[in-house]
């Protein structure tokens, strides 16, 4: 069609990857940070509630990618 976009190469490859790359890596990271200073009486609510805040960001950040 006339007119239409087709989008560039970047948008449909490289930022996907990127993406994903990032979301993992902050997911992992804060994941791990969360179990490193083991607080007394706070138990598995610390992690969890870690992993669940930083999957929310990610897909906050990242979703429309």
């Amino acid at each position: 069609k006339p007119g239409s976009l087709q989008p560039h190469w970047y948008e449909l490859y490289v930022q996907p990857c990127v993406a994903e790359l990032l979301g993992s890596a902050l997911f992992i990271f804060i994941g791990c940070l969360s179990v490193v200073e083991d607080a007394e009486g706070v138990g598995r609510l610390q992690p969890a509630l870690a992993h669940g805040l930083a999957l929310g960001l990610t897909i906050a950040i990242l979703g429309d990618i």
